[in-house]
């Protein structure tokens, strides 16, 4: 495509998002309303404008990245990646019958997904096209403890406290744990900007072949990004609805697994595919950098998210998981502790993870 073309896609995509967006909202085919059939062919179209969206968005978002430079480039992808989870999570909460476990499920798919499926796939494709990758070990270190707290937290401790059901946290024990969860995120993000910096920065390798900072307007690009996002966010909400509301029409069980990993995978696609390209390029500290922040940012800002939602509305919330997950998460998360131990990677381990990730697809079908 020339560079007209990309032009002119790149400001069009966002805008037809968002029309897509109100038309349907406006229309007598929103997520409550309108025929079965009718669902599913709005949910197609909208599934194939919310694609080339997330492409778009990508282009944009890593414009900005390169102007801002590392590692504050990845935070800008992240942040919005996790405030576009955190709406669809609770539109979805708040749509048709109760649904508690659609959060943890949503947040659980983001973890397996960017620790096994995106960072088997860097790691896997990285390590074959330059067969061994450098990492900075204290940085991949520093995510993986973060990851481990906050996973352990809000995942698997549900399951054994005595305050309430097994599986859900007390009001005040949520509020806690919500707290926590943001502090530590937060502190996390204070040491990767600012007090521990170089250990999130990998020195360029003398084979990258670097591509040039983009120099288009970057405030355009900026307020394209927040506008496809916006329209990516209220596709993906339609999109999510209808294949909830198929689902069920067809009495398909696992219904909430089914809808969490496919909101999870909409809104990963577009930090999957930086991380994949930063790691083909050779700067594979970048794709985990990408990868496991979406893990870290996705629990401790989207749980405590969720919980407001569930204390405000009466909600019910369920975030204990079933013990076949938990062993799945915690495998995920000892493979990528031995994954990280030292400061080199090869597609061998990529192929580690990505054993791990199929096992998990393969156990939301037939569990």
């Amino acid at each position: 495509m020339s560079g007209f073309g990309r032009s002119v896609t790149s400001y069009a995509m966002p805008l037809a998002a968002l029309v897509m967006a109100v038309a349907v909202r406006s229309s007598g085919l929103s997520v409550d309303q309108g025929s079965l059939n009718a669902r599913i062919l709005v949910g197609a179209l909208s599934s194939a404008i919310m694609f080339v969206t997330i492409f778009v968005v990508l282009d944009h978002a890593e414009a900005v990245a390169r102007r801002v430079g590392e590692p504050y480039g990845t935070l800008v992808l992240t942040f919005a990646v996790t405030a576009i989870e955190v709406s669809i999570i609770v539109s979805m909460m708040l749509h048709g019958e109760n649904n508690p476990t659609l959060a943890r499920e949503s947040v659980f798919s983001t973890v397996m997904i960017t620790s096994t499926g995106v960072v088997g796939m860097c790691l896997a494709l990285g390590g074959w096209r330059h067969r061994k990758q450098a990492i900075v070990r204290q940085g991949t270190s520093a995510y993986l403890a973060v990851l481990i707290a906050l996973t352990v937290m809000t995942l698997i401790l549900p399951t054994y406290t005595q305050a309430t059901d097994p599986g859900t946290f007390s009001a005040a024990q949520l509020g806690f744990v919500s707290v926590l969860s943001v502090l530590l995120y937060a502190s996390f993000v204070f040491a990767q900007t600012v007090r521990h910096r170089e250990d999130f920065i990998q020195g360029q390798p003398h084979d990258v072949s670097v591509r040039a900072a983009p120099h288009g307007n970057i405030s355009a690009s900026a307020l394209l990004l927040m506008a496809g996002l916006i329209g990516i966010v209220m596709l993906a909400e339609q999109v999510a609805a209808s294949v909830e509301d198929t689902l069920v029409a067809y009495r398909v069980t696992q219904t909430d697994s089914i809808v969490g990993a496919m909101i999870a995978g909409l809104v990963l696609m577009p930090e999957a595919i930086s991380a994949v390209r930063a790691s083909l390029n050779n700067e594979l500290q970048r794709g985990l950098n990408v990868a496991m922040g979406s893990a870290c940012a996705t629990i401790g800002l989207t749980i405590p998210g969720v919980a407001a939602a569930s204390l405000l509305t009466g909600r019910g919330l369920t975030l204990g998981l079933p013990a076949a997950d938990a062993v799945l998460l915690v495998l995920a998360l000892f493979i990528c502790n031995v994954s990280f131990s030292t400061e080199r990677t090869t597609f061998l381990t990529g192929m580690v993870h990505l054993v791990v990730f199929f096992t998990y697809i393969f156990l939301i079908f037939i569990p």
